[in-house]
């Protein structure tokens, strides 16, 4: 698991669009909040996606960027995001290679299978691409609101 005061692990993921998004780019220039969830679609990931997006301006007004990664390819995540009108990032991280970096992978047996489940998780990121707040087994209800509490406290 990561703590604050890490330096947040480089990544490049594509976005809905295919576009490649890397952290790197909003070195010194934007704070990031970057947050894993399980799946598109499902009630708590819609929730926690709409959230972010009602509240994307406010966070702009902070230089901060919202980035939601998840195992979902990129046409399901553009029919997720034109669906429930979502305006942030969504990258898609099949393999699962960023959310081994990130610690965000737990093995849970189900049914007597051993699986890989993603774990939601938030992590504040600083211009400076230090991780500034770090949080498993997010409760996605309100959780947008707790983020921008955390964001508003960043320095620039």
């Amino acid at each position: 698991m990561l703590q604050p005061g890490q330096t947040a692990p480089a990544f490049s993921l594509p976005d809905a669009d295919m576009q490649s998004i890397s952290l790197s780019e909003y070195k010194g220039k934007k704070h990031v909040v970057l947050y894993f969830y399980p799946r598109d679609g499902t009630p708590g990931c819609t929730m926690q996606a709409v959230d972010f997006s009602d509240h994307e301006d406010q966070f702009n007004k902070h230089n901060c960027v919202i980035l939601g990664v998840s195992r979902d390819d990129c046409l399901t995540h553009a029919s997720f995001r034109d669906k429930q009108g979502v305006s942030i990032g969504l990258l898609s991280d099949l393999d699962g290679e960023v959310c081994r970096l990130y610690g965000v992978l737990q093995q849970k047996e189900a049914e007597g299978v051993m699986r890989e489940c993603l774990v939601r998780s938030t992590f504040v990121i600083d211009k400076k691409g230090v991780i500034r707040h770090a949080e498993y087994g997010v409760n996605p209800r309100g959780h947008a609101a707790e983020v921008f509490e955390l964001v508003r406290k960043l320095k620039g």
